[in-house]
């Protein structure tokens, strides 16, 4: 039998920073969410990059969200 990890029952992402990934995707939805500096780029479409930019914005805010990987950290 292999041995399970026992969650420890710490949040890694506060509630704060689910509320920013949930209106990002409900902004993606909608065609309104767009890339970019300032929302300059274009429409996302990526169910990726939605969850991305709502984390970032949660992390301006000052939400309990973890840091950034390194580049090439995810693909």
């Amino acid at each position: 039998m292999a041995a399970t990890k026992k969650p420890t029952g710490k949040r890694r992402y506060g509630k704060a920073a689910s509320k920013a990934v949930a209106s990002a995707m409900r902004r993606r939805k909608r065609g309104t969410l767009r890339s970019g500096p300032g929302g300059k780029g274009g429409i996302v479409r990526s169910r990726r990059q939605a969850i991305a930019i709502g984390l970032s914005e949660a992390r301006k805010k000052g939400a309990k969200v973890p840091e950034k990987p390194a580049a090439g950290g995810l693909r």
